[in-house]
Order: structure tokens, then sequence, then C-alpha cells
């Protein structure tokens, strides 16, 4: 990892504490607040820890776009977890009658940038 990369991987951990400090529920009740601030806390230590090892740049880029995108995400929403993703098993158009192994493919490409760390669930 370069510094100038290691030095936005840290501001993206230290942005992502201080927007659950600010943090507030859209419910205003207190508890949904807090309940939102420590699922922001352990969702960026729980991924930092899984890609701390990391060394590829471009999976490493990949992690800092996600990171990015969810942020944005959860301040435009008001929200802090992940928008799901609603397709049917089946329900990418098959070129020329492929199976089911092209479907897994095409879903695997149509996944979204701020889901690429979470299982796919169907």
């Amino acid at each position: 990892m370069t510094t100038a990369t290691r030095q936005e991987v840290l501001g993206l951990y230290r942005s992502i504490f201080r927007l659950a400090r600010k943090w507030q529920a859209t419910s205003g009740q207190m508890e949904d607040t807090i309940r939102e601030k420590q699922y922001i806390l352990n969702e960026a230590r729980t991924l930092f820890r899984k890609n701390k090892n990391l060394t590829d740049t471009d999976l490493i880029k990949q992690c800092i776009d996600e990171c990015t995108a969810r942020i944005e995400i959860g301040l435009h929403y008001k929200i802090p977890y992940p928008r799901p993703i609603h397709l049917p098993p089946m329900g990418l158009t098959p070129l020329r009658g492929r199976g089911l192994r092209s479907q897994e493919k095409l879903r695997k490409l149509s996944k979204p940038v701020y889901l690429r760390s979470h299982d796919e669930v169907s």
C-alpha cells in the first residue's frame, strides 16, 4: 500500500467515526440513534479489519470506492444500512439460452459498488 493510499484509507476510517459521532436517527428516538451509531461503528471496524491485509491496488481502490459510496448513500438517505437490491433469481436476461451459471455471473456483475462486501442474498 502506498503512503497516499494509506492516508486515504485512514482518512475514510476517521470520517466514518466522525459521522457515527454526529449521527441522528430519522425517527428522532434515542434508542434508534444509539442502535444506528453502533451499527456504523461495528460495520466500519469489521470491514476495515477484514480488508487490512489487502495488497492489490485494484482491490484497495474498490474498497475505497465502496466505502465512499456507502458514506454518501447513508448521508443522502439518512439510513446507515446498505440499500438492498431486488433481483429475482433468474431475472436477468440470458444470452442465447444460457443457464444458471451465466445468471450467477450476471448477478455478480450487476451488484452495486456499495454492496461488494456483502454476501449474495437471493
